[in-house]
C-alpha cells in the first residue's frame, strides 16, 4: 500500500512540472525503467533516491511518505 502512495506523490510531482520520467531517471541516475517501478509501486524507492527527489522537488520526504503533522498528534 505504502509503495503505490509514494508513487503516486512521485507521478503527481512529475507531471505538474511536466517532466518526463528519462529527465527523472537522470536526475536519479537509473534507469527510465527503474523509475517506472517506483511510480507505479512495484518497486520501493531507496531512501537515499527520495531524498534526491525532495531536493529535487523542494518538497518534504514526509510529503512522499503521505506523514502529516497534524495526523501525528
Amino acid at each position: 500500500m505504502l509503495k503505490n502512495e509514494i508513487g503516486q506523490r512521485l507521478k503527481r510531482c512529475r507531471l505538474k512540472r511536466k517532466y518526463s520520467q528519462e529527465h527523472i531517471a537522470a536526475v536519479l541516475n537509473c534507469s527510465q525503467a527503474s523509475y517506472a517501478l517506483y511510480e507505479s509501486g512495484k518497486r520501493m524507492i531507496p531512501i537515499e533516491k527520495l531524498i534526491v527527489l525532495a531536493k529535487y522537488y523542494k518538497v518534504s520526504t514526509d510529503y512522499f511518505l503521505g506523514i502529516r503533522l497534524r495526523n501525528l498528534k
